[in-house]
């Protein structure tokens, strides 16, 4: 038998402390709570008429509603669907019907949609409930569809297992060598699958500090009064950070995490020079449960370069190579551009009801192709360069999208910036950049710089100026929409 939210047991029967607080709500939960708190959901969902393999679409927003429904919805045996409260209806409905899920966890504030629903009001007062026994799963045991966002067509469901949610809570547990006496402060969506960050804190009876929503002076003002050790960033918040003195508020952290998208050396080596922080840059996706299998650096990594651009190795269990794009067979040698294919307990099951995609990315010999351009070195750490979808073409000539950003993003005027493909009648693609300036703009400036600095084919050919970049939940850049922006 193998069910996630066992650790919960474990650590309820060994351990009488504060393992979950929610500084919104002002309230503080230990493992004892929790597992009670899971248990009372878990019953409720059973009594609605959730059965062992029944999929459930969590709808809340971030909160420990949600966290201890996910919990709840693994303890029975069910499959949870973790959406973001930011979904619309027909989005929603979209992943309900693909999926065939029976009920829908989530509050008096949702849409009107055609599905049972279910409401936790008032979950602290479930602290005190009966325990209800885990149901019996296995390791190949779905307890996840985990949809990605979609950057072409429509969202799939990578299919995650009980097993594969064990090995990243060990992998996270062990690359954030994490104790009981750590204060992680967590800022990931809970729809998101760097919510198992969060998990391995938990696991590892550490303070998790739960953010609803993110807003930079209060993760700074938390980080100081609580005292935070593990703090999860994400690449703006980085590059904020940088750009202010937060040394009095940062004084307690150990490490910070990084990942949903690349950190540009820039950004990476000034944090690093202004706090002295190891930065755990992490390297994996939905289908592998972020470093269930996938690279990450270490604090050690750090004596070795200072190289502020690599991923890192392979974390336990896993293996990672760079193949041809063309020719899944073909295996790179180092140095050389290639698709990243990983492998390892971590990897999905495949997609949902979608054989063919299955098939296209997970290998009959367990390798799966990420999609992610990128190459390793002589000491076999993993760069990535670029999405394998995002990759222009102009003429002939391959474009990176993540090189050019590297070296525009030096720039002085320049405060961000996201180099993307618009269509061209003679030359198919041609590079542009949509770009958020630091005060003024300087548009010249910045294409004498380009053609300084680059080969002439990867200048961008036109400048778009914009307040902010599209992202996920202020996260993953999305290219796809800059497309859309300004298709011609």
């Amino acid at each position: 038998m193998l069910n996630i939210t066992t650790f919960l047991d474990a650590n309820s029967k060994r351990l009488d402390k504060n393992v979950l607080y929610n500084p919104t709500t002002g309230d503080k939960y230990n493992s004892g709570e929790l597992l009670s708190i899971v248990s009372e959901i878990g019953r409720n969902l059973k009594e609605s008429g959730v059965k062992k393999g029944d999929r459930v679409l969590i709808y809340l927003k971030n909160s420990e509603e949600y966290l201890l429904s996910l919990f709840a919805v693994w303890r029975i045996g069910a499959i949870a669907i973790p959406t973001n409260r930011i979904m619309t209806v027909s989005e929603l409905e979209y992943i309900i019907s693909d999926s065939q899920a029976t009920l829908m966890i989530t509050d008096d504030e949702a849409p009107s949609i055609e599905i049972s629903t279910y409401v936790p009001h008032n979950i602290s007062s479930y602290k005190n409930c009966e325990v209800l026994p885990a149901e019996n799963t296995d390791w190949d045991d779905l307890c996840q569809l985990q949809y990605t966002s979609g950057t072409t067509g429509k969202p799939k469901g990578a299919m995650l297992t009980h097993g594969n949610y064990f090995t990243a809570i060990h992998n996270e547990c062990d690359v954030l060598t994490l104790k009981q006496d750590d204060v992680f402060l967590g800022i990931y969506p809970m729809a998101h699958v760097g919510l198992s960050w969060a998990i391995a804190a938990l696991r590892a009876a550490a303070y998790y500090i739960l953010i609803e929503q993110f807003n930079l002076d209060e993760y700074l003002e938390l980080c100081e009064n609580e005292k935070v050790t593990v703090l999860t960033g994400m690449p703006p918040v980085i590059h904020s950070l940088t750009t202010i003195n937060a040394q009095k508020q940062l004084k307690t952290v150990r490490e910070i995490i990084s990942g949903g998208g690349p950190l540009h050396k820039k950004i990476w080596k000034d944090f690093h020079q202004t706090y002295r922080i190891p930065i755990i840059n992490a390297y994996g996706l939905s289908e592998t449960i972020v470093i269930g299998t996938g690279t990450v650096i270490r604090p050690e990594d750090y004596r070795e370069a200072d190289r502020f651009e690599s991923v890192g190795h392979p974390v336990c269990f896993s293996e990672v190579k760079i193949v041809d794009e063309a020719d899944s067979n073909n295996v790179l040698p180092k140095y050389e551009q290639g698709e990243i294919a990983l492998r390892g307990p971590a990897v999905a099951k495949g997609y949902w009801g979608n054989e063919e995609k299955t098939k296209a990315s997970f290998l009959d010999d367990g390798w799966f192709l990420t999609g992610d351009i990128g190459y390793l070195d002589d000491d076999n750490r993993l760069f990535i360069t670029d999405r394998k979808k995002d990759m222009i073409v102009m003429s002939g000539w391959k474009i990176y999208p993540t090189e050019v950003e590297e070296v525009l993003i030096k720039y002085p005027a320049v405060k961000e910036i996201a180099i993307f493909s618009i269509n061209d009648c003679h030359r198919g693609e041609i590079p542009v950049a949509a770009v958020v300036w630091e005060s003024e703009k300087d548009s010249e400036g910045l294409i004498n710089y380009a053609r300084e600095n680059l080969s002439r084919y990867k200048v961008p050919r036109q400048i778009y100026d914009l307040d902010e970049l599209p992202r996920v939940n202020g996260w993953k850049l999305l290219r796809r929409e800059l497309r859309e922006m300004f298709k011609n």
